[in-house]
């Protein structure tokens, strides 16, 4: 409080409410102290109330701030003003209107010297200035601009003092203070100083650093508002009502005590202003029109809480010591800690006591006007995760629980006890007792010993830990590594285990470590089908002593000890040999040995002889072996392989004259001769009649329409039959046998689904989904519709087994006519289980069949599918067009968990896609998007017509016009601007560079224009490859700057390289890092082959590979 003092009468009222709010303690200004009438002493310690007196170093005796014209703010510049110094603005100290309280803040220049009469003999004034209002009755005093001496004559002037006045409360006024003097401040013997905490925005570290600085004052008093603010105006009925109620409450948290601004419960914002008498809080009187706003019961109910701190770090008797409102201050300084962040909407914050069991949590929201909520996962990791609400004076308000997120309203303050949970009681281990013997204890540790000290983790390929088996085709180097590590500075010895899953014999490969633990081994399967694989690592006492001894001997230092020691290991590892053969090699090397010179010795036991014959001995101690994991070997095509796809129907060459196997193998040729090596044809079954779909999906069909051949079954047969106007089975054999003449294998589409015309529905009811009426609902895939075909339920009272036995059988019919491609429709939308269960057990019997998936879904749903069994997929490169989008996806798919089971199969177009890309791009982008599918996926497909360039589309659809879908149609193969030359030649660059067989071993490039994509194909031993640089907008000319991977060879930036250009066959070489390159739409699309040419470097083996 500042003066002028109220009378007697007013101050004995005043005092009662003071102490009735809870508070120990009265701080006046000097100025008023010394003018206190003497009677105003003893009411206020009747009441029970210290009265300390605030005095700043640098003024003298009575004056107050306002007095000496050198430290009016408004006189000397405020540091949080610009200009005045180069340190950042400080946030404790705003801008503000002259200063009229008798409470100072800012030192002179002239007074603030550091050392000013901390040095002299002369006698000091603020001493005798202390002892004069000590004796007049002052029980503690809090002192201003500390930074006008030095902490060292704090620290005398305290202990003098405190020899002559015990009883006195010493209190520094820190906020402002440089950090440095701050901390020592804290440190100066002062009973309490003071947080800045009126200042803080909820949000700043500052506040944090504060708290932890001034941890070694035995308190730590937070400010509920600024003492200095001289406003005169009442708080207003708007949002600073909650702004002062949060301050008040956020303030009796932050601290150990608090200092409150005189009528800040009846909303004041500072002590100048002459308050009223109030009857204390809840005594039912009401409040007069000066003060509608009462924040008495905030107040009272805060320091109540202080008090019980107080009284349990006293141990009284009057609050016991398992109190819960008290145990969390019981041994020593709290601690805060920001759980939430700066830009969280609440900051949560925990003050902890170390060692102690329970700690609080407080939440505010910075809103004065929104409610906030945050979420629990977002805030820092606390083992305290019980938390019990609490009111004002910290009593439960409720049971603890687990909180998953906060909400709060606006301004709101909330608080909770905080406790751990407790632990869970661990059953694998007996429960450890100092000195307990018993046989659970003895056989623990025997368990305990027998295990290995090698461990094996992170073994590639493994899918779901080994749940789904990994990918490989026949023929291929596979990798296999782990990590692999053991204790101490130990090397541990591992092999990769394989073999087919048809034979007991394990065959081994030795693995290498490629550093940091890291070991690898490869292998290559040889047959088609399951195979299993596993690690085995142990702890070889033989190889680890050969590497430490060849250490010393080249460090020159003796091993005489060492070889005898070697010899023994030889002599144990003999006697474990399961061979007679084995037993003697390893024996005679250690009689050899041990008449040998120490340097002489090493060389016999090392020579490799020895080696072999020690591994022959296969003595691994401490052995250990990874779980066994899958790798299915498939045949070339499942990885590598173009396809063309056409409808039979639509071979004859008129649109009038329905199509045959016969007129199909007359345009094998021409497919053969464009490089393709599949055939694939859509449904070759019986179409239904009932619903049949009309041309461009009608639903009004004319007789003569043919309807969709997905709408599979009539009376003539259903999966298992050929459309009679196809042909009949030996035609197809002939078509099948022809294509195989041309090199061309047959693919046929396996669409589960039936046509209301199919015999399932009249001889297996069991197996469809019936409607209350009598009817089956159509299939649908939103927002297409399909009316002409009906769905089988696989869960159907009669399905299990009867329709996956009958549905297995129909793919095991097509293998018998030699098919073993498929082309899986919409596989998706069928159970999981049973795709898993057809695809293991038809190629447990046939492991040369492979199953491409026709799926456009959610891309973990598709990689399941490739997971289950699926060989290749369909894949979203028909709707990747930029160069983000397209190297995001590929790098994508050649995430190793991804790529272990996952094979792209990157189609242009299909019956049912004609992309806008290729409707509005013409020639140019048909071009651009089969160098696109051709070079970065081993597998890709084009529906016939797309070498001709045609795009004609149903408008504002991405279908095509007249589609063969639902029509027959007639095509002038020859068209003028086909693109049959361009197919043909990237067809064949594919077959003659292994690193466009895969979808793996692509880096993107540096290329300077946004439209050109320009990357690296490449073998894992860079013995092929490739370079291709692409127009993504190909309807216009584009030039870029494209960077050679020179890094990759590590060669220099000035090396040249050896190009074959493979669209013309010309070879050159480039010599600079940078190169140029235009790609205009007739051309959009360049495609090289590089190696680092002879010149090069004529020591590097690379420079030779072609």
């Amino acid at each position: 409080m500042a003066s002028p003092l109220p009378g007697a009468q007013d101050w004995a009222s005043l005092v009662e409410r003071v102490a009735s709010l809870g508070f120990s303690r009265l701080l006046i200004d000097e100025a008023a102290f010394t003018q206190m009438p003497p009677g105003h002493l003893d009411v206020s310690h009747r009441q029970g109330l210290a009265l300390d007196v605030a005095l700043s170093a640098t003024l003298t005796s009575g004056a107050s701030v306002d007095a000496d014209a050198s430290t009016s703010p408004a006189q000397t510049p405020d540091a949080n003003e610009p200009g005045t110094n180069d340190d950042p603005p400080d946030p404790r100290h705003p801008p503000r209107a002259p200063l009229q309280l008798a409470l100072p803040r800012h030192s002179s220049a002239e007074n603030a010297r550091p050392g000013a009469l901390g040095s002299t003999n002369l006698p000091d004034p603020l001493n005798a200035r202390l002892r004069k209002l000590a004796d007049q009755g002052a029980n503690g005093f809090c002192l201003h601009h500390l930074d006008a001496r030095p902490t060292a004559a704090w620290q005398r002037l305290i202990v003098d003092m405190r020899r002559h006045y015990p009883a006195l409360q010493w209190f520094g006024w820190t906020p402002g203070l440089p950090r440095d003097q701050m901390i020592a401040a804290a440190a100066a013997g002062f009973d309490g100083v003071f947080l800045s905490s009126c200042w803080w925005d909820m949000r700043a570290a500052w506040l944090y650093d504060e708290h932890a600085d001034l941890a070694r004052c035995a308190w730590r008093i937070a400010l509920a508002g600024d003492p200095f603010d001289t406003s005169d105006d009442l708080v207003a009925r708007s949002h600073n009502v909650l702004e002062c109620a949060r301050a008040l409450q956020l303030a009796f948290e932050l601290g150990d005590g608090i200092l409150m601004p005189a009528g800040m419960e009846f909303g004041h914002a500072h002590a100048a202003r002459a308050v009223p008498d109030v009857g204390p809080p809840g005594d039912g009187t009401p409040p007069d029109s000066l003060h509608e706003i009462d924040f008495r019961q905030i107040v009272a109910a805060g320091n109540r809480r202080l008090s019980l701190i107080a009284a349990a770090q006293r141990s009284t008797p009057a609050l016991s010591a398992d109190d819960d409102r008290a145990s969390a201050h019981r041994n020593g300084a709290a601690v805060l800690r920001c759980l939430s962040g700066g830009n969280a909407a609440i900051t949560l914050l925990t003050q902890e006591i170390p060692g102690a069991t329970d700690g609080r949590v407080v939440a505010v929201n910075h809103s004065l006007t929104h409610a906030a909520t945050w979420p629990m996962a977002a805030c820092a990791s606390v083992d305290r995760v019980r938390l019990t609400p609490l009111d004002a004076q910290g009593n439960a308000l409720g049971d603890p629980e687990t909180l998953t997120h906060i909400a709060l309203a606006p301004g709101e303050v909330r608080i909770w006890k905080a406790e751990m949970d407790r632990d869970v009681s661990r059953h694998v281990w007996p429960k450890a007792r100092s000195g307990a013997l018993g046989e659970a204890d003895r056989r623990a540790v025997r368990e305990a010993a027998a295990q290995s000290r090698v461990v094996i983790e992170s073994v590639s390929p493994s899918l779901d830990g080994g749940r789904f088996a990994a990918r490989a085709v026949v023929g291929e180097t596979v990798s296999i590594s782990a990590d692999v590590f053991t204790d101490g500075h130990a090397q541990p010895s591992a092999v990769l285990r394989w073999r087919p899953l048809d034979t007991n014999v394990w065959r081994e490969t030795p693995m290498t470590p490629l550093g940091n633990d890291r070991w690898q081994a490869e292998f290559r399967p040889t047959r088609l089908g399951r195979h299993e694989y596993r690690i085995e690592a142990w702890r070889d006492p033989y190889v680890n002593w050969c590497i430490e001894v060849a250490k010393k001997l080249d460090a020159g230092q003796p091993v005489s000890l060492e070889i005898q020691e070697g010899i023994e290991d030889l002599t144990h590892i003999a006697s474990q040999a399961s061979s007679a053969r084995v037993r003697k090699a390893i024996e005679a090397v250690a009689r050899l040995a041990q008449a040998q010179a120490p340097s002489i010795a090493y060389a016999t036991l090392s020579a490799p002889s020895a080696k072999d014959a020690v591994a022959a001995a296969r003595y691994r101690p401490f052995v250990i072996e990874s779980p066994v994991l899958a790798l299915d070997v498939e045949p070339p095509e499942a990885a590598f392989g173009s396809w063309y796809e056409l409808f039979p129907r639509s071979q004859s060459g008129d649109a009038t004259k329905h199509g045959t196997f016969d007129d199909v193998i007359r345009r094998l040729p021409a497919i053969a001769d464009m490089g393709f090596d599949v055939l694939y044809m859509p449904p070759i079954h019986p179409i239904g009649q009932a619903h049949r779909k009309g041309k461009n999906n009608r639903l009004d069909a004319q007789p003569d329409d043919p309807g969709s051949p997905y709408a599979i079954g009539d009376a003539t047969g259903g999966h298992d039959a050929i459309h009679p106007a196809l042909g009949t089975f030996d035609d197809f054999r002939r078509l099948r046998d022809a294509a195989q003449a041309h090199h061309l294998r047959i693919a046929l589409d396996f669409a589960v689904q039936c046509s209301p015309d199919h015999p399932w529905l009249r001889e297996h009811p069991g197996w469809f989904d019936w409607r209350a009426d009598g009817s089956l609902r159509y299939a649908e895939n939103p927002p297409k519709k399909y009316e002409d075909i009906v769905n089988v339920d696989f869960y159907a009272p009669d399905a299990v087994p009867a329709l996956w036995l009958a549905l297995r059988d129909i793919v095991l019919f097509w293998i018998s006519e030699g098919i073993d491609l498929f082309r899986v429709d919409n596989p998706h939308t069928k159970p999981l289980p049973f795709w898993e269960w057809l695809i293991g057990s038809v190629r447990a019997a046939h492991p040369r069949t492979v199953f491409l998936s026709e799926a456009f879904t959610r891309p973990k749903l598709m990689y399941r599918l490739a997971k289950i069994g699926f060989s290749q997929s369909y894949t979203y490169f028909t709707w990747r067009e930029t160069k983000d989008e397209i190297t995001d996806y590929l790098t994508e798919l050649q995430q190793p968990e991804i790529a272990a089971c996952f094979r792209p199969h990157f189609f242009v177009n299909t019956p049912d896609i004609n992309p806008y890309h290729l409707q509005r791009g013409g020639r140019p982008v048909h071009l651009a998007r089969a160098a696109l599918a051709t070079t970065l996926s081993g597998l890709w497909g084009m529906y016939s017509g797309f070498e001709l360039c045609e795009a004609t589309a149903l408008p504002g659809r991405e279908e095509y016009l007249d589609a063969e879908k639902y029509e027959i149609r007639a095509w002038d193969w020859q068209r003028p601007g086909n693109i049959v030359r361009e197919i043909t030649v990237l067809n064949r660059i594919r077959r003659r560079h292994p690193a466009l067989q895969t979808h793996r071993g692509v880096t993107f490039l540096n290329a300077d224009n946004p439209h050109v994509l320009y990357f690296e194909k490449a073998t894992p031993t860079r013995s092929d490859v490739v370079l291709v640089a692409i127009n993504l907008d190909a309807g216009q000319p584009h030039d870029a700057t494209i960077e050679l991977p020179l890094w990759r060879w590590t060669l220099p930036d000035d090396a040249p390289l050896a190009v074959e250009n493979l669209l013309d066959g010309t070879q050159f070489e480039w010599h600079a890092k940078h190169q140029r390159v235009h790609l205009p739409p007739h051309a959009p699309y360049a495609i090289w082959s590089v190696r680092p040419a002879r010149s090069a470097n004529a020591n590097d083996e690379s420079a030779e590979t072609p």
